[in-house]
């Protein structure tokens, strides 16, 4: 734990701008600008539980103080409500500081973005595709659980069933915070429907979650993006093939290239692949300011890395392993019908740990 008085110090000036900042946000030109405001707001809420949890420790601190000074007192009967008092207020600011301690941990600026997922079949050819379809179903009810939307941005169905690849929107309260870990390589344990000896096969699929990047958050210059329409094929209802509703937009200093014809116009389609091109963009960006500082971050559980092997679905046995953690569960059944809250805990708790850890060396 840093030093009492450290501690002391940044929250006097978290507490500072908390209060600057209420000063701000009612100024004319700043609510006249929904732009600024939005970015000074989401600052604002950001420093709430630290404020709050300070001004309950003040208080606390307050209270210890004038139950010291009456322990001084010579009547008896004050100075047994004194210690009754203190026995009851020292593990309240003990408790408060522990809270306070986590609360002032680095937080992963995007974890209070949407997300957008991408699953993509890998090794397995047919069932690498079906297991893809499952990771996606599973997310899906993960996101009902959540109740957070989801919105199906990219979509190539595999003819065995599955995709070769899905990507989609995820929105609500804290999305890419919950499923940031899942990107890597899932690898799936079981017999094939089309398996006629009963063997097992292993086969896999790999998930890539980026945050939702909003315009103002990446600067990307319009003069790198060739923005191409073209008509949707395959199945999609009837205004399929009759217009070009498809757009596929390519960034050349990346050369990443999306593709979008889910949507119901052209003017969709064109939204969802400027989402989806932020996001990728920013995910490149973000990989070479890493490799630029030198190894990934100490608090980052695993690569990120899509090759990366983290989990294993393994049906014989009902039992799912994230290789990261060393975290085993016999619910496999119950995993993939979305509740993967125990996962997404565990893991979280451990990029706390981690973090904790490295605020200390």
């Amino acid at each position: 734990m840093e030093s009492y008085d450290v501690m002391i110090k940044r929250l006097e000036s978290m507490h500072e701008r908390y209060t600057e900042l209420e000063e701000i946000l009612m100024k004319p030109e700043v609510l006249g600008n929904s732009r600024e405001y939005a970015k000074l707001a989401k600052e604002q809420a950001s420093l709430r539980q630290v404020v709050e949890a300070y001004n309950e420790l003040k208080t606390i601190i307050q209270h210890i103080k004038e139950a010291e000074s009456m322990l001084k007192e010579k009547d008896i009967e004050l100075k047994e409500l004194a210690e009754a008092e203190l026995e009851e207020l020292n593990p309240q600011k003990d408790a408060l500081l522990e809270k306070l301690e986590v609360l002032l941990i680095p937080k992963d600026p995007n974890d209070d973005h949407n997300a957008i997922v991408e699953i993509r079949g890998a090794a397995g050819g047919d069932e690498g595709n079906i297991f893809a379809g499952d990771l996606f179903r599973m997310y899906s009810r993960y996101a009902e659980l959540m109740g957070w939307k989801i919105e199906i941005m990219e979509a190539s169905e595999a003819e065995a069933g599955g995709y070769t690849l899905i990507s989609f929107f995820v929105k609500g309260n804290e999305p890419f915070k919950h499923l940031k870990f899942e990107s890597g390589s899932h690898r799936v344990q079981r017999v094939p429907k089309t398996e006629t000896q009963g063997r097992i096969h292993t086969s896999t699929a790999t998930v890539l979650v980026m945050p939702d990047i909003e315009e103002e958050e990446i600067d990307i210059n319009p003069a790198d993006l060739v923005i191409e329409t073209h008509r949707a094929s395959g199945a999609g209802g009837q205004h399929v093939n009759k217009t070009d509703s498809a757009v596929r937009i390519t960034h050349t200093p990346t050369g990443i290239s999306v593709n979008c014809q889910d949507g119901r116009s052209q003017h969709d389609n064109r939204a969802t692949a400027m989402r989806l091109i932020r996001a990728r963009v920013f995910e490149v960006m973000q990989e070479r300011a890493e490799a630029e500082k030198g190894a990934v971050r100490r608090d980052k559980i695993g690569t990120g890395d899509r090759s990366e092997k983290i989990r294993t679905y393994n049906y014989p046995q009902n039992r799912v392993t994230d290789h990261r953690i060393g975290l085993t569960l016999q619910q496999l059944d119950r995993i993939v019908e979305g509740k993967l809250g125990d996962v997404v805990e565990a893991l979280l708790l451990e990029e706390q740990r981690q973090k904790l850890a490295g605020s200390h060396s």
